[in-house]
């Protein structure tokens, strides 16, 4: 009988931020599979399990992980899909040998994660796999506590999207009462724009790597360098 697999969020980056049930099935499992978004590099999400739970005699699986699901021409779609069902591959071979594993991911398992690619494929091939989410703090509630800001309060409405969301910003802006940007760096100059128009650059603070040793809050937008910008860093615009 395969193993069980659960799947956890450790949080945006501070290891006191990984919950206590987290914790304690990282420590009881003997396999943890490792997302690593390029096949050389160190993975942030192990760093973080690394400073709350002791991972001696625990095998590491690393796994390449495509940070993307499909691309544009033939040749590099049936790349990605080989590193799909190679990834998935790795994960079986562990739980097929009756051992429980921990695929762990940064912040929530339920928010903008990659996992739920792998998820599919894994129930293609075994659809009475036990997996198991098990929720972490994400960056956007870290962020907004980070910042001291409130999402929202009473009847207003939050929206969360992509900074690269091909709809109407101002629209958006217009419509919600707490609107969070995520992976800024690609959009900034046009959300920087669209901000200005609307006279809401006041209302907006940057956040970036929440809870990390090297985070840096900005509460006025035109202050933020191109250094400053990277793919852990959100906006969080509260009219």
């Amino acid at each position: 009988m395969p193993g069980k697999l659960y799947v956890i969020g450790v949080g945006p980056g501070d290891p006191e931020l990984l919950t206590l049930k987290a914790a304690r099935i990282l420590k009881e499992v003997p396999v943890i599979c490792v997302p690593k978004g390029r096949e050389e590099g160190a993975s942030l999400a192990l760093s973080i399990v690394q400073g709350a739970v002791d991972l001696n005699g625990k095998e590491i699986v690393e796994l390449y992980f495509p940070m993307k699901k499909t691309v544009s021409n033939t040749e590099d779609a049936d790349n990605l899909d080989a590193k799909w069902n190679e990834t998935a591959d790795a994960v079986l071979a562990r739980l097929n040998t009756g051992a429980d594993a921990a695929f762990i991911t940064i912040g929530d398992p339920t928010i903008y994660s990659t996992f739920f690619y792998l998820y599919d494929r894994l129930l293609e091939r075994n659809p009475s796999l036990a997996i198991e989410m098990v929720p972490g703090i994400s960056s956007i509630n870290a962020a907004a506590a980070r910042a001291g800001l409130s999402l929202g309060l009473g009847n207003d409405r939050i929206a969360i999207l992509p900074a690269n969301y091909a709809g109407n910003l101002q629209e958006t802006l217009e419509q919600f009462d707490t609107v969070v940007l995520m992976k800024v760096p690609t959009a900034f100059d046009s959300i920087m724009k669209t901000l200005k128009h609307m006279d809401l650059l006041e209302k907006a603070t940057y956040i970036s790597k929440a809870g990390r040793e090297d985070e840096r809050i900005i509460r006025d937008l035109r202050q933020v360098r191109e250094e400053d910008l990277n793919y852990f860093s959100l906006v969080i615009v509260r009219k």
